[in-house]
């Protein structure tokens, strides 16, 4: 197989999967997430996705990184907590987009606020504050 397509058959992809609001501006800082993700890893694809009340949706987004050539995504659940939506929306979520795009693999994360560096990347935003 040339390096090609190597490439292309392992290519990997990040969503960032986020609730969704009502207004606009909540998801600001998700695409500010985003711009820095393909600021410091250029050569990873990354898309945001929402649970619901904004778009894209997560089916969407993998339809939209398989369409990209991904072939491996990563879910990382921009949440603070393992509350509901995780533990009961989301794996129906992911367990659906498992089936209707059989040849993608796709896998998620823990909750980003159940990470040690996040939860002391908040104290010490918190710190400076005083």
């Amino acid at each position: 197989m040339n390096r090609c397509l190597r490439h292309f058959k392992d290519m990997k992809a990040i969503i960032l999967f986020g609730h969704g609001a009502r207004d606009a501006r909540w998801r600001e800082p998700f695409d500010r997430l985003a711009a820095l993700w393909k600021v410091q890893h250029p050569d990873t694809l990354v898309q945001l996705a929402f649970l619901e009340m904004m778009d894209p949706s997560l089916e969407a987004a993998v339809d939209s990184l398989a369409n990209a050539g991904a072939s491996e995504i990563v879910v990382v659940p921009v949440f603070f907590g393992q509350g509901g939506h995780l533990r009961n929306d989301f794996p129906l979520l992911l367990d659906a987009c498992r089936e209707k795009f059989p040849q993608m693999a796709l896998s998620a994360t823990l909750a980003v606020g159940e990470d040690e560096a996040v939860l002391q990347a908040i104290v010490d935003f918190s710190a400076r504050s005083l």
